[in-house]
């Protein structure tokens, strides 16, 4: 699963906000910790294919209350790629008609062994990474009050990732114009065409740091450099 965000303000995130063609970059939400149910920039498409950041809190489902909203008891700050194919399933509809972007210089892991809690922070090395998400759209039956809420979609575990996480990998996607701009397209519901975004993929090199907790992020030992064979494999084919 991605169950935080560093969202820092660096030339990487820029330049991706600039190769989005982003028009309201000055909006986003910088912080080097975000966590679920946090309010984080999500990159969305208008109807009239203006790119824009939007303010969304990040856990998908919500719930209406006398005044307004709260997160929904339903875990959903993550959508697995495993559902985004079945009816009922809450990433269904959002999947074809309300994908999203969310712009990152990293995020973190949390593995349980035992009856303790490892962290681990990974920053992309001479990157910014765009992660697969889902929005939805909200609004209060009594007040009027509207809200966006997002997720980001998580692949089965990577295995370069397995050491730090079992559990899954968050879908990034590769720096591809043409697959930015149809995963972005509010028109497009041709999904079958994303089919190979639901395989493990990391696309970037990172700084794996072990930390002793995300809200202190105090460094425990030396950080790693974490190359997943993906993105070698991506450079050996750019190169030949």
């Amino acid at each position: 699963m991605c169950g935080r965000l560093n969202v820092i303000d660096d030339m990487f995130v820029q330049a991706l906000m600039e190769d989005l063609r982003v028009n309201n970059s000055d909006e986003m939400l910088y912080s080097r910790f975000k966590m679920p149910t946090n309010d984080i920039s999500i990159v969305r498409e208008t109807e009239d294919g203006e790119r824009q950041l939007q303010t969304a809190t990040w856990w998908l489902l919500q719930q209406t209350t006398y005044h307004g909203f709260k997160p929904s008891r339903f875990t959903s700050f993550n959508t697995r790629s495993d559902k985004l194919n079945q009816p009922n399933s809450a990433g269904f509809t959002p999947f074809r008609e309300s994908r999203c972007i969310v712009i990152a210089k990293g995020f973190g892991e949390t593995e349980t062994k035992g009856s303790r809690n490892v962290y681990h922070d990974f920053i992309a090395e001479n990157a910014a990474v765009a992660f697969g998400g889902l929005y939805r759209e909200w609004q209060h039956p009594k007040t009027g009050e509207s809200r966006v809420s997002c997720s980001i979609i998580t692949n089965p575990p990577h295995p370069d990732l397995l050491p730090y996480h079992s559990k899954a990998s968050p879908m990034i996607l590769p720096e591809d114009e043409s697959i930015m701009d149809a995963w972005l397209s509010p028109h497009n519901q041709q999904v079958d065409m994303f089919d190979e975004l639901l395989t493990p993929a990391l696309r970037h090199d990172f700084i794996a740091q072990k930390i002793d907790k995300p809200s202190l992020h105090n460094a425990i030992g030396k950080p790693s450099r974490l190359t997943p064979n993906d993105f070698l494999a991506a450079q050996r084919s750019t190169n030949e």
